[in-house]
């Protein structure tokens, strides 16, 4: 994992496109600021190719969606596509209706994720499998054998990079995996910590050519996050986390991503 790619961000500030989920935005957007890079949030298709020609990395997170927010993220895969521009795909609540699944495997037609960032719950709806979604959450219990398989899976039938989040986090490209583990139990405490790890894989994506690199980086990087989060905010509640969370993001230096994170090499 190349830990200097933290202050290439920080060098060279990109520009990250957020098409975002409503709920989570504001803390998006502070959490790109926090690293080093600069957030776009722009959700009108009229200026989709527009800002997407200019932007470092576009992030599509399927959030709270609609048809126009449908139409503004095919319109920056086709771009970003043509343009050769990374594109990070958080399909939030993919098994939560089919109207949402059928708009996800559209954009999915005309534009390969870079990074495909997911839940469990997501991940067995883009498999096509029986997903047990609540809302936009992953409730299942599995073992990390089994969330394994899953990424990997969904990596070699969709071409890309996955990142599966929860306690533990699963990176794949089908070729070659990772776990990275170490964070905090009360990210599930927080609104939007999984649209965030998404921006995070687009602030990487940005200065590091390699998806897999990126994505690690980007588990890393949240996992730490919110570990430091956690001792800072002791006995408080999840807004003192929360505001924690950010804190730490602004403050991680390239040499505490490298002595504290926890990855661990899997076999396929």
């Amino acid at each position: 994992m190349n830990v200097s790619r933290l202050g290439d961000v920080r060098l060279r500030r990109p520009l990250i496109h957020c098409v975002s989920n409503i709920v989570s935005a504001n803390d998006c957007a502070n959490l790109a600021l926090a690293v080093g890079a600069s957030p776009m949030m722009a959700q009108a298709p009229e200026e989709m190719a527009d800002i997407t020609a200019i932007a470092g990395a576009t992030v599509l997170n399927t959030g709270t969606p609609d048809s126009a927010k449908f139409d503004a993220c095919r319109i920056c895969g086709r771009e970003a596509a043509a343009l050769g521009r990374p594109v990070v795909l958080d399909p939030v609540g993919v098994g939560a209706s089919p109207w949402r699944l059928d708009n996800i495997r559209r954009l999915l037609a005309v534009c390969t994720p870079t990074i495909l960032r997911v839940n469990l719950g997501e991940a067995q709806a883009l498999l096509r499998l029986r997903s047990q979604e609540q809302g936009v959450d992953s409730p299942d219990a599995s073992t990390r054998g089994e969330r394994l398989r899953r990424a990997a899976a969904l990596a070699r039938d969709l071409h890309t990079t996955v990142l599966l989040s929860g306690p533990e986090d699963i990176i794949t490209d089908g070729n070659g995996a990772w776990c990275c583990t170490g964070g905090s139990g009360r990210m599930a405490q927080v609104t939007g910590t999984g649209c965030m790890l998404s921006v995070l894989c687009g602030v990487f994506a940005a200065v590091e050519p390699e998806p897999r690199e990126a994505a690690l980086l980007a588990a890393a990087f949240w996992k730490v996050c919110s570990r430091r989060a956690d001792r800072e905010a002791g006995q408080r509640g999840s807004g003192s986390f929360r505001t924690a969370l950010l804190d730490a993001a602004g403050l991680l230096t390239e040499a505490d991503l490298k002595q504290e994170a926890e990855i661990l090499p899997l076999s396929l």
